[in-house]
C-alpha cells in the first residue's frame, strides 16, 4: 500500500460513507475510500501491464529499441511462437493392459480423512493416473460433494517435493537398513516389556490402525500411545464428558433444524463434517415458492467466518465473552445456570430465546473448536431443554479413537524425566505444530531413538534419527469412519510413487509382521469382525464394500443420552467481564491450508481466503476500529508479544471483525515445507501455548514502522457499477445491484423482486435477429442463498482444467489465472457488514462483447451457445478482455504451466489442452464433459439426460448452489431454475444475455430483532 493511499484511508470517512448508504454494496476499505489501487484496477483491465510498465536503459538502449531492431531477423528465421515448449516423446504400450481403453477414464472409490474423519470420494483415473477428485453419492460424509482440501489432494499426490527416500540421520538410506534397526529394537524391547517406547500419532477413526495399536500394546505393556492434532476438537470431547459422563460423538441433523444457534462455530466451512452440513444447512434455502419454509440462523462469533456470512443475525464479540453469551442464553432458557453479562441487549435475547422456544424440537445449538468445555456442555444442555436430543442432534459412541486429549503435554513431562528411550512420530509434524511453551524440539533431542514417518522431510524429520517416507492415501489401503460412524476403505488408485508405505505397514514393522502387505491388514482386520460369514459371503461383502465405498450397515446407532451436568462448575462462578481495553488473541486453522499440512500446495496457497482474499500469507487480523485506535493499517508490521512468547507479522483490517481481538491462523512461517510453502506468513505457533491453545489473553500489539506486500484478490477482476448519482436521477435507469438482495418477507410480499421492470422490457431489445437453437442450448443457474463461500468450485477448477498457478508476486499484479472467482461483498457499516458470496464464471453471453472485438476470430460463439476460445488463433491482442464487462477471462503473461517437473505430467487431465503462454483463458462450461456425455447418448441413440452432466464447480458443490444443464429442454432443473422470479442477470442493461444467470439472496431475520448498526 502506498503512502498516499494510507493518507487517504480516513477510517472515520469509510464508516461514514458505508453507514450514510447502509444499502450499498461494497467489496473492500480500499473501494468505500475510492484508494489509487481500486480505481486502477477498475479502470484499467492490465494496471500493471508490462507493456506499460518503466524501463531503465541498459547499455543506452531500451529493450523496446532492441527488440525493433530484431523484428527483421527474427521473421527471417521462421519464428513461429513466444515460447520453444520442451520436446515430448509418445512411447506406445508393447502391450496395453486389458481393462485400460485409452480416453477412458475409471473411478475408484475411496475416502480422504480430516483430522481422522473421512469424507467419502471418487477418484477419476486416466490410464493409471488418478486426475481428479470427486464426491462418493453413496457416501453419508460427502453425498457426491467435496471440499477444497479434497479438490487439492490430487496435487499432493504429484507433488515432488514429496518424500522419496528413507533418511537416516540426514544421509540417504534404504528400506533394509530399516528393516534391521526395527528387528533389533524389536528384540531389546521385548525384553524390557517394552519400556521406554512411545508412539505419537495424529487424531485417527480407523478400527484396523486401533486393533493394530491395542495389539502391538498388549505385546509391549510398558509402552504408551500419545496423539497430537494440532486443531482438533478436543474440547468437545471434553464437554461431552462433562454433560453426560463419556465421550460421546454428535450428529446434528441440520435438515430438521428450522433455528440454529452458533456459539463461535464454523460448521459450513470447518471439518470433514462441514461438507454434508452445509447440503443440509442450505437444502432450506434454495426456496421455489415464496411460502416455502426457511431456515433462520444465529450466529455468535469473533472472526468473520463462512458460516457468519450465511448468518441472519450475526453478533461480533470477542471470543473469550462468548461463554458469558452462552450463559446468559442457558439462563434464559430456564437452566440453573448464573447468567454472566453478555453484550447483546435484553430485549434481543428475549427475541432469541423466544424462537428457539417457539421451535422446539426443531432447533439446535452448537458449539466451536475454539470455545472452552463449559460452553460444549451448556450447548448440550440446552439441546436437550429445548427438546432437540434425538431430533436435529444425535449422540452416539466417539468417532475418534485413541487419547481423547492431546497428550502432546505428558508426553514431554516423561522424555524430561529420562522415561523414554524410542519415539515413534507417525505422520504430523509435532517440532512446528507444538505448542511454545513445551519447548518440544529441545525435548525432542533428548531422546534417544527417534524415527518419523510422514509426507515430506519436514522440521520433524530433520531432528529425528529415522524418517521414512509415507505413502498418500491415493496409494495406501486403510479405513475410516465417517462423522456418523460409518465405515469407508481407503484403496489405492496408483502403486506408491516413491516407495512410501502406509502407516499399518510401519505398525506392522514395528510389531514383527513385516511381511504383510496394507491391504491384507485392513481386509484381513475386517475379515475378523465377520467370523461367522462364509469365505464367499465375506468377499461379497468386502466387493461391494470396495465398489461402493461404504461399509453397509456401520453407523453407529443412535444412544438415549441425557445430560447429568452439574450446573455448579458450569461456569464455576459467575465469569467477569474481561478488560476490554486488553487485546485477545484467537487462533484459528486456516481456511486454506488448515494446520500447516497443505502449505506446499500450490493450489491452495494461491486459492484467496474467503472474507480477507489473501493468498500465499496469512496476518493479524483486526477490526478496522482496532487497527485504527493502534496507529495501523493493512499491511503495517507488527511485533507480538503474548506473555513473553514472540513473533511479527503484517496487519489486515476486517470488516465485521471484533473489536480488541485479534485472529492469526496457523499453518504459515515454515521452514522446511517444500520449495512451495517455505518462508511465507507469520508462525502463529510461537505464540500457542498448552495452556490457551484456541484463544489467549494480553496480546501486545507494537507498530514497527515497516510495511510487508500481501497478495490479496478483494479489488481484482472489479465490475464497474455505473455513476450511482446519474443512476438516481434518471428515472429508466436500470438498478445495478450485482447482489439481489431480500428478505423472505419481502420476497412473499413482492416475489418479483429481483426482475425490473425496465429490464423485463428490454431483454429482448436488439439490432441482431435472434438465433434460435435447434439441439442443445446449454446455461447455467446460480443460487447465490445457497452459496456458502467454501471455493470448492476454484479448487475443482484448477484440477479439471490443468490451471496454472502464477505465485505471490504475479497475484500481487492482478494475473491469478482462475477461471471462476468468488465475490463477496460487505453491506452496512464496518462494526458488523452483512456479507454476501457471488461465484462468477464465464456468462456465455449470448450478445457476447468479446466476440465482437477479436481480430482473428479466437473467441467464438458454439452452435450450442457456448461462448468458445480457439487458442491456437489467440495472438494476445486482449481486446476480448478489455471489452469484457464481467472480468473473467485471464490473459498468461508468462509461462505459467510447468513444463519441466516429470511429475506434474500425470496430474493433467488429459482432455484439456495445457496452454503455453500468449493466449486468452476462460470457463468453457467444462465443454470437455459436455462432449463426453454427448458422445455416449449418440452412441445409445438418446439425447443427453438431464444432470448427466456436471461442470467441475457443480459436482464439487456442497451446497447444491450451481446447477447446469440444457435450457431447451423445459423440464431440466436449470430452465425450472431460471424460471423462478429469484432469476436475474448481471448488468441487464448491457442486453449480453448471459447464459449465467444468478438466483437472488434472500435472507430471513427475525421480525423481533431490530436491523441496525451493529446486528445485521
Amino acid at each position: 500500500m502506498s503512502d498516499e493511499s494510507k493518507e487517504r484511508l480516513d477510517l472515520a470517512a469509510i464508516a461514514k460513507a458505508a453507514r450514510d448508504d447502509g444499502r450499498r454494496q461494497w467489496r473492500s476499505l480500499e473501494e468505500l475510500a475510492c484508494m489509487p489501487e481500486y480505481e486502477a484496477f477498475l479502470h484499467n483491465e492490465f494496471p500493471n501491464d508490462p507493456d506499460k510498465e518503466p524501463e531503465t536503459p541498459r547499455n543506452g538502449f531500451h529493450r523496446r529499441d532492441i527488440l525493433k531492431l530484431m523484428a527483421a531477423s527474427a521473421a527471417l528465421s521462421g519464428l513461429s511462437g513466444c515460447t520453444k515448449l520442451p520436446a515430448e516423446k509418445i512411447v506406445p504400450y508393447v502391450r496395453a493392459p486389458e481393462e485400460i481403453i485409452p480416453g477412458k477414464p475409471l473411478f475408484y472409490a475411496t475416502s480422504m480423512t480430516d483430522r481422522g474423519v473421512a469424507i467419502g470420494l471418487l477418484v477419476e483415473s486416466h490410464m493409471g493416473r488418478p486426475t481428479k477428485v470427486e464426491g462418493n453419492s453413496d457416501h453419508p460424509g460427502s453425498l457426491g460433494a467435496s471440499n477444497i482440501f479434497c479438490q487439492a489432494s490430487v496435487l499432493t499426490l504429484w507433488d515432488p517435493d514429496r518424500s522419496q527416500v528413507v533418511l537416516r540421520e540426514g544421509r540417504i538410506s534404504d528400506w533394509p537398513a530399516f528393516l534391521a534397526m526395527t528387528d533389533d529394537l524389536r528384540a531389546n524391547l521385548r525384553s524390557a516389556r517394552g519400556a521406554g517406547l512411545r508412539i505419537l500419532t495424529e487424531t485417527t477413526s480407523s478400527p484396523t490402525f486401533a486393533a493394530q495399536m491395542k495389539a502391538l500394546l498388549e505385546q509391549f505393556p510398558e509402552a504408551k500411545w500419545y496423539a497430537h492434532e494440532p486443531c482438533a476438537n478436543y474440547a468437545a470431547r471434553q464437554g461431552a464428558r462433562l454433560a453426560f459422563g463419556s465421550n460421546v460423538n454428535s450428529v446434528y441433523r441440520f435438515d430438521k433444524a428450522a433455528v440454529v444457534v452458533s456459539l463461535d462455530c464454523d460448521f459450513l466451512q470447518d471439518g470433514a463434517a462441514s461438507v454434508r452440513y452445509a447440503r443440509d444447512f442450505t437444502a432450506w434455502r434454495g426456496l421455489e415458492t415464496p411460502r416455502a419454509q426457511m431456515n433462520r440462523l444465529y450466529v455468535v462469533e469473533s472472526t468473520p467466518t463462512n458460516t457468519g456470512a450465511m448468518a441472519d443475525h450475526r453478533l461480533p464479540i470477542r471470543c473469550g465473552e462468548i461463554a458469558n453469551f452462552a450463559a446468559a442464553l442457558a439462563a434464559s432458557l430456564g437452566l440453573p445456570v448464573q447468567g454472566a453479562a453478555t453484550p447483546i441487549p435484553d430485549n434481543r435475547l428475549k427475541a432469541l430465546v423466544r424462537d428457539l422456544q417457539n421451535h422446539r424440537g426443531s432447533s439446535l445449538v452448537l458449539a466451536g473448536a475454539s470455545q472452552p468445555p463449559a460452553v460444549h456442555a451448556l450447548a448440550h444442555a440446552m439441546n436437550q431443554a429445548l427438546g432437540n436430543a434425538g431430533s436435529t442432534v444425535i449422540y452416539t459412541d466417539a468417532i475418534e479413537l485413541g487419547p481423547e486429549s492431546d497428550s502432546l503435554p505428558e508426553l514431554v513431562k516423561e522424555i524430561e524425566a529420562g522415561q523414554v528411550s524410542a519415539l515413534f512420530i507417525l505422520a504430523g509434524n509435532p517440532v512446528y505444530t507444538a505448542p511454545a511453551d513445551l519447548g518440544f524440539a529441545q525435548q525432542f533431542l533428548k531422546v534417544p531413538l527417534r524415527i518419523h514417518a510422514g509426507l515430506y522431510d519436514d522440521e520433524t524429520s530433520e531432528l529425528c534419527h529415522w524418517h521414512v517416507p509415507q505413502a498418500h492415501y491415493l496409494e495406501s489401503w486403510s479405513d475410516a469412519r465417517a462423522y456418523d460412524g460409518t465405515v469407508g476403505i481407503i484403496q489405492p488408485l496408483i502403486a506408491p510413487l516413491y516407495q512410501g508405505r502406509s502407516l499399518h505397514e510401519v505398525m506392522a514393522l514395528l510389531s514383527g509382521d513385516n511381511g504383510k502387505s496394507g491391504h491384507d491388514i485392513v481386509r484381513n482386520y475386517w475379515k475378523g469382525q465377520h467370523p461367522k460369514d462364509s469365505d464367499q459371503q465375506f468377499e461379497n461383502l468386502w466387493e461391494k464394500t470396495l465398489h461402493d465405498g461404504v461399509m453397509a450397515g456401520t453407523a453407529f446407532p443412535a444412544r438415549p443420552l441425557s445430560v447429568t451436568l452439574d450446573y455448579n462448575k458450569v461456569p464455576p462462578s459467575p465469569s467477569p467481564a474481561p478488560n476490554r481495553q486488553t487485546i485477545e488473541v484467537v487462533f484459528r486453522p486456516d481456511p486454506t491450508i488448515g494446520d500447516g499440512r497443505w502449505s506446499n500446495n500450490a493450489w491452495l496457497q494461491e486459492l484467496p481466503k474467503p472474507l480477507s482474499k489473501i493468498t500465499w500469507d496469512n496476518a493479524v487480523t483486526l477490526s478496522p476500529a482496532t487497527a485504527w485506535h493502534l496507529g495501523l493499517t493493512t499491511g503495517d508490521v507488527v511485533n507480538l508479544n503474548l506473555g513473553g512468547w514472540k513473533a511479527s507479522g503484517p496487519v489486515w483490517a476486517l470488516p465485521g471483525h471484533a473489536d480488541n481481538s485479534a485472529t492469526i491462523t496457523l499453518g504459515y512461517g515454515r521452514k522446511r515445507a517444500g520449495h512451495v510453502g517455505t518462508g511465507f506468513g507469520l508462525n502463529a505457533y510461537l505464540l500457542r501455548t498448552s495452556a490457551a491453545p484456541s484463544v489467549a489473553n494480553g496480546l501486545q500489539i507494537e507498530k514497527t514502522g515497516q510495511t510487508y506486500l500481501m497478495a490479496g484478490t478483494q479489488i481484482h477482476h472489479p465490475i464497474e457499477r455505473g455513476n450511482k448519482q446519474v443512476e438516481e436521477e434518471s428515472e429508466n435507469a436500470f438498478a445495478r445491484d450485482l447482489v439481489r438482495i431480500a428478505t423472505l418477507e419481502e420476497f412473499r410480499s413482492n416475489p418479483q423482486f429481483a426482475r425490473k421492470p425496465q429490464e423485463e422490457a428490454a431483454k429482448d431489445l436488439s439490432l441482431n435477429p435472434p438465433h434460435k437453437y435447434e439441439g442443445y442450448s446449454w446455461g447455467m443457474s446460480i443460487d447465490l442463498s445457497r452459496c456458502t463461500g467454501c471455493e470448492a468450485c476454484v479448487v475443482a477448477c484448477y484440477s479439471e482444467n490443468n490451471i496454472a498457478v502464477v505465485g505471490k508476486y504475479e497475484v500481487m499484479a492482478g494475473r491469478d489465472m482462475q477461471w471462476i472467482r468468488v465475490d463477496n461483498y460487505y453491506r452496512g457499516d464496518l462494526e458488523n457488514p452483512e456479507t454476501y458470496f457471488q461465484p462468477v464464471p464465464c456468462m456465455h453471453c449470448e450478445n457476447a462483447p468479446c466476440e465482437l472485438v477479436c481480430p482473428v476470430g479466437a473467441t467464438v460463439h458454439s452452435p450450442e451457445g457456448l461462448n468458445e476460445m480457439v487458442y491456437n488463433r489467440c495472438v494476445g491482442t486482449r481486446y476480448c478482455s478489455n471489452n469484457c464487462p464481467y472480468k473473467v477471462r485471464r490473459f498468461n503473461f508468462k509461462l505459467y504451466s510447468d513444463w519441466v517437473t516429470p511429475s506434474l505430467y500425470g496430474l493433467r487431465n488429459p482432455d484439456v489442452t495445457v496452454r503455453s503462454r500468449g493466449v486468452m483463458e476462460k470457463c468453457t462450461y467444462c465443454v470437455q464433459r459436455i462432449n463426453e456425455a454427448k458422445i455416449t447418448s449418440e452412441k445409445e441413440d438418446r439425447r443427453v439426460h438431464d444432470g448427466e452432466i456436471q461442470t467441475a464447480c457443480q459436482q464439487a458443490c456442497p451446497a447444491q448452489a450451481i446447477v447446469f444443464g440444457d435450457i431447451n429442454d423445459p423440464d431440466s432443473h436449470v430452465s425450472r431454475l431460471k424460471r423462478q422470479t429469484r432469476d436475474y442477470s448481471l448488468l441487464p442493461e448491457l442486453n449480453t444475455r448471459p447464459r449465467t444467470t444468478y438466483l437472488a439472496k434472500l435472507r430471513n431475520p427475525n421480525p423481533e430483532i431490530p436491523v441496525t448498526g451493529s446486528e445485521a
